[in-house]
Formats: C-alpha cells, sequence, structure tokens
C-alpha cells in the first residue's frame, strides 16, 4: 500500500477529502468550471465593448435580467443561439473546441 504524502496545502487537501475517487464530484466539478468559464468571458466582453448589460441586451433584443443570468456563473442554461446573438454584438464569434478529458484521478 503506498503512502500519501503529507501536505498542507489547503486545496490538496479538499481535493483528496471530496473529490478524489468521487466521479460525480469530479464531473460536477468540471461543469462547474465551464459555466464559469462562459460566464466570466461574456462579462469580459461585454465590459471590454463598454456596454452595461441593460445596452447589451437592447442591442441583442432580450433583456438584462438575461445577460445577468447569463454573466452568473451558476447558471446552466447557456444555449448556442443566444451565445451567438450576443458574440455578434459583441463583434466575435462562439469557438467551440473539443478537447480530451485528463484522466480523472479516481484512486
Amino acid at each position: 500500500m503506498m503512502d500519501k504524502k503529507i501536505t498542507d496545502d489547503a486545496l490538496e487537501i479538499m481535493h483528496r477529502r471530496y473529490y478524489q475517487g468521487n466521479y460525480e464530484r469530479l464531473t460536477a466539478l468540471e461543469e462547474v468550471r465551464v459555466n464559469d468559464n462562459v460566464a466570466r468571458k461574456l462579462r469580459e466582453l461585454r465590459t471590454q465593448a463598454g456596454l452595461s448589460q441593460r445596452k447589451l441586451a437592447e442591442i441583442v433584443g432580450t433583456t438584462a435580467s438575461v445577460i445577468c443570468r447569463l454573466e452568473d456563473a451558476d447558471y446552466e442554461g447557456h444555449s448556442l443561439a443566444m451565445l451567438n446573438r450576443i458574440a455578434t454584438a459583441l463583434n466575435a464569434r462562439v469557438k467551440i473546441d473539443f478537447v480530451p478529458l485528463e484522466k480523472l484521478d479516481l484512486s
């Protein structure tokens, strides 16, 4: 049996305690990371364009509350159609990339 290395790294301790070996939690963590990434990129593009949520919503043809939800890291309902509308309004395009998952550490 291999002994675990002792660490005082809080993130490593939390990973070992709550995620290591738990496929469901690791999968949920990855989903949260993806949603957070989309939210951050949308907000960054909007602020770089100097637009408020209300003004972007006006340009896109939706409400400020929709833009607010899309910029919320907890939101899970991103639609490709809406992302494309926002990208067009911000002089950008949506790029989807499929990358291999790293092996999940289930040990």
